[in-house]
């Protein structure tokens, strides 16, 4: 089954291509079925790099998402064109006022890593989206700065600045493997890895209510299971396009910054050789295990989302 798209977003035309199944809301409700609602809180300045990679993976499924962009209300996207957030975005104060649920959220992550999280302009209503998907989100997946911000206010989880960005391919071990997350993962696994901060395990361990999932010896925890805030904290990004890394790469050193070449990246660490994915695989399935979960757990009635979870059904 597709993902629902409105047709003139450019991620309908993209992922059509690609050979994703793409619809439009007109077609979708046709279709006797509900489909899961997700939506995407985009805090990334490059909103529609984004959009495409999240639906890519959420839309390779075999069911029919609804996919609804949302922005913070107050903050104004410098690198999007207006036009584009007025036409496909709404204000979480908007959505908020609505009383609508969602199935899944995902929180992006943002360039303000090293700011405390008190200094980010948008932190109070931020905040509030995070207590809001409390009553009115069944699963929530917070990425890189998303999940740290999230993992901070449920527990006071620290990111620490690194000396130098972690940067490149790293490899993760599955510590997990019965996880119903993980479903599929080889015990090892390559991610992509572009930040400032990081998460340190011994933080983790101080907090029982928190599960390690994916971890590298070399880049700290990758993925935290939450399951009393119904929530996945994912620290890197499975979700990058093959060149996302190159692309970051090439912008600094045109700016005549220091930016090392990204780690296990390029064939024999050469820039001037094309980088190879070696994470695709293992991005689909994440994001599929997250998507089965919520198909599997979550309410048919979506009145009853932030409910006690729909085990007695």
């Amino acid at each position: 089954m597709p993902i629902t798209l409105n047709e003139n977003l450019p991620a309908y035309r993209i992922l059509s291509d690609e050979g994703v199944m793409v619809m439009s809301p007109g077609r979708a409700a046709m279709q006797d079925i509900r489909p899961l609602r997700i939506g995407l809180l985009n805090l990334m300045p490059r909103k529609i790099q984004t959009e495409n990679q999240f639906a890519r993976l959420i839309g390779a499924t075999p069911l029919q998402i609804d996919f609804q962009l949302i922005r913070m209300s107050d903050h104004h996207s410098r690198n999007t064109a207006a036009d584009h957030m007025k036409s496909f975005y709404r204000p979480f104060r908007e959505v908020e006022a609505t009383g609508e649920k969602f199935d899944g959220l995902v929180i992006t992550g943002a360039p303000i890593e090293l700011l405390d999280f008190d200094q980010v302009t948008y932190w109070d209503e931020l905040t509030r989206v995070f207590d809001w998907t409390q009553s009115h989100v069944h699963s929530t997946f917070g990425v890189c700065w998303g999940g740290m911000a999230m993992a901070w206010h449920f527990h006071g989880l620290e990111k620490h600045a690194l000396e130098h960005k972690a940067f490149g391919c790293f490899r993760h071990q599955n510590l997990a493997p019965a996880s119903p997350y993980l479903r599929g993962f080889s015990d090892d696994v390559l991610v992509p890895v572009s930040r400032w901060t990081e998460i340190r395990q011994p933080d983790v361990d101080a907090r029982p209510a928190l599960r390690t999932l994916l971890a590298s010896p070399d880049a700290g925890p990758c993925l935290l299971e939450d399951p009393c805030h119904r929530a996945l904290y994912v620290f890197n990004h499975f979700e990058y396009d093959s060149t996302t890394l190159k692309d970051e790469y090439d912008r600094d050193v045109l700016a005549g910054k220091a930016i090392n070449i990204p780690r296990n990246y390029y064939p024999e660490d050469d820039p001037s050789r094309p980088p190879a994915n070696r994470w695709r695989s293992h991005a689909h399935l994440l994001y599929g295990n997250w998507i089965n979960e919520i198909y599997q757990t979550t309410w048919y009635d979506m009145d009853q989302i932030g409910t006690p979870v729909a085990e007695s059904r």
